[in-house]
């Protein structure tokens, strides 16, 4: 994993495990947000056997770029490894949060990239990642995040936040950002 400062510079690296021991250490990490030709935005779960935050749902889907991997390039990759999807991404901003796994006690620690792009169809997820996924209306993850905050992901309201503003900017087009 890459190790970075404020600034998402690189300041080196780190393996994954020991990066989430608390009290964490600042990495860069991208959230994925798919979006349909309705505005839906594909949501899964985590698979059960995930090291933190297992089971809970979250954006379409996670990474940590790898060492001079571009980070779109890697959201690309991780998007077809985890959902078995291709789409083109677009960066639609970044942010930085701690949050503590109370189950594990792992800790995550990111400076996260949140990427937009488009799908309309069905992903083939890789189970040993996804419990299970659903297309959602923006405005009900939203009345679901406000009600029930521990069934999602912490990074997922500040990300959304993101993907759905830039979504509605630019219906998913990033030569029109």
């Amino acid at each position: 994993m890459i190790v970075v400062d404020d600034a998402d510079r690189a300041i080196g690296t780190e393996e994954k495990l020991a990066a989430h021991q608390p009290p964490g250490i600042l990495h860069r990490a991208l959230s994925v947000f798919l979006f349909d030709s309705t505005g839906r935005v594909l949501v899964q779960q985590r698979a059960l056997t995930k090291h933190h935050f297992r089971g809970r749902w979250s954006n379409t889907c996670c990474t940590h770029p790898r060492p001079s991997e571009d980070v779109v390039a890697a959201g690309v990759r991780r998007l077809r490894e985890e959902m078995g999807v291709r789409a083109s991404l677009a960066q639609a901003g970044t942010f930085t949060y701690h949050a503590v796994d109370a189950a594990s006690g792992l800790v995550e620690h990111e400076l996260d990239h949140v990427l937009v792009g488009r799908f309309d169809g069905h992903p083939t997820p890789d189970p040993a990642e996804v419990h299970a996924w659903r297309w959602m209306e923006v405005s009900r993850l939203r009345r679901e995040l406000a009600a029930s905050p521990d069934r999602y992901t912490p990074w997922v309201e500040a990300a959304l936040a993101l993907a759905a503003s830039f979504w509605d900017r630019t219906g998913g087009d990033p030569d029109a950002a």
